[in-house]
């Protein structure tokens, strides 16, 4: 009769606690992969028409350019674009080719467009620390890319370091939102905020 009542009381326990009570490096890497903001697409956005020659001098273009797919030539600064001299920046046929499939419908035409380049993807979780119900939980990631522009525009192989805090709540450990991070940080700032690993 005891064994059948601890049995009893111990099978209540394990029915008592989710899954999400315990913060495993499974669960962190799930609720990272699974965070809106960790899955948002890496854009880049391409101005083509007059621009700084500041902007043109940037890494961004000067890898569009060396992949010959915009050309530019020495133009008037209309009033709005600042540092003069501009640069009047045109994609070339290999660029339309390019950029062709990765402009939305609704941006064809215009002269400031977004592209989809890249993808966050979680490499691991490389340590939890715990303190209460808080928690900060230190990960790497790297970005994938997502097509031809992202391959020239992103680093091969290049991965990050971040650290995002959890919070243990009624029904188990979900990412700290920023408005409730009184001393880590929210997954938006961990992705800002994130160092090269050597």
């Amino acid at each position: 009769m005891r064994r059948v009542s601890l049995i009893l009381t111990l099978l209540g326990c394990f029915v008592a606690c989710s899954p999400r009570d315990f913060l495993t490096r499974r669960l962190a890497s799930a609720l990272i992969a699974g965070s809106e903001t960790f899955t948002a697409p890496q854009q880049f956005w391409l101005r083509i028409g007059p621009v700084s020659s500041k902007d043109y001098g940037s890494p961004q273009y000067l890898v569009l350019q060396h992949r010959g797919w915009i050309v530019g030539s020495n133009t008037s600064c209309p009033a709005q674009i600042t540092p003069p001299p501009c640069v009047e920046v045109a994609l070339t046929p290999a660029g339309v080719d390019a950029f062709h499939d990765l402009i939305r419908g609704t941006e064809s035409g215009k002269e400031y467009f977004s592209v989809p380049t890249a993808r966050r993807e979680l490499v691991g979780v490389t340590g939890i620390s715990k303190n209460a119900n808080l928690a900060d939980v230190e990960f790497t990631w790297k970005w994938v890319p997502l097509n031809e522009v992202g391959s020239a525009l992103n680093v091969g192989g290049l991965q990050y370091k971040s650290t995002v805090s959890m919070k243990h709540y009624d029904d188990g450990w979900r990412l700290a939102e920023a408005n409730a991070v009184r001393t880590g940080q929210p997954m938006e700032d961990a992705l800002k905020n994130a160092d090269p690993v050597p």
